[in-house]
């Protein structure tokens, strides 16, 4: 009898994707995108180097876990048991999350009411579509595909699966993930990414579900770029702190 699934018997269901066994080990390609040789690290190092094109690099990803038989589950891409709760979780911890670190948490470090590198944004309704296509696709797809996901997925099978490691790749991927907002946020950006890192990293680490993440990704930026068109953004950075 073959794997495929028209060939089982009526009264046999199929197995859903994330549950099925990997194919037999014969598949040469499939088995050094796996592994950590010169094809798994030209992988890793093509999928990490397009990052700055975010949509690009967690297509790379999907790829990858495709023609490497990687089991979907294991890049957290594992059916919620409710798609509706899972969009509705997400936005609500997305947008208070938001509001937290904008009100009490940046202050408390120190960092600006006002965000220079997106200020033009202030009322600028043309700029809207392309920024919210970015937040959603870009940063909620894009980047927890990348650095909860995949990453999660490579150092899970170099650090293995213990708390200690799952610890160690929470705070490397958060890291990672934070210096890659230096370079048009500076400093409290990099603050914020580091502390949004380990609160979404932590969620994945004990879930291993990543669409609630994405949803709170995405809600968080889009949270941010409404106080910033709205102009609202340095009212919110005093609400506590005046």
């Amino acid at each position: 009898m073959t794997g495929n699934a028209s060939n089982l018997p009526e009264h046999v269901p199929a197995l859903p994707l994330e549950a099925r066994a990997p194919p037999p080990p014969d598949d040469p390609v499939a088995a050094r995108l796996r592994g950590f040789g010169p094809v798994g690290l030209l992988a890793i190092l093509v999928i990490v180097l397009t990052a700055v094109i975010k949509p690009l690099s967690a297509i790379l990803v999907l790829v990858w876990a495709w023609r490497s038989h990687t089991p979907w589950r294991e890049i957290g891409y594992v059916r919620p048991r409710s798609w509706i709760g899972s969009l509705a979780a997400g936005i609500v911890l997305g947008c208070a999350f938001k509001l937290l670190m904008k009100a009490i948490v940046m202050p408390l470090l120190g960092a600006p009411a006002i965000n220079p590198a997106y200020h033009y944004l202030v009322g600028n309704r043309a700029a809207l579509p392309g920024l919210v296509f970015t937040m959603i696709v870009g940063a909620g797809f894009g980047e927890e595909t990348i650095f909860r996901g995949y990453l999660f997925e490579r150092l899970g099978k170099l650090f293995g699966t213990g708390a200690g490691a799952k610890i160690s790749i929470v705070l490397l991927t958060s890291a990672v993930f934070a210096l890659g907002h230096y370079s048009n946020l500076g400093l409290p950006g990099v603050e914020q990414a580091m502390i949004t890192g380990l609160v979404f990293g932590t969620i994945f680490a004990v879930t291993g579900r990543i669409w609630m993440v994405m949803c709170a990704h995405a809600a968080f930026d889009l949270v941010a770029i409404a106080i910033i068109y709205w102009n609202i953004e340095s009212d919110v950075a005093h609400l506590v702190f005046k």
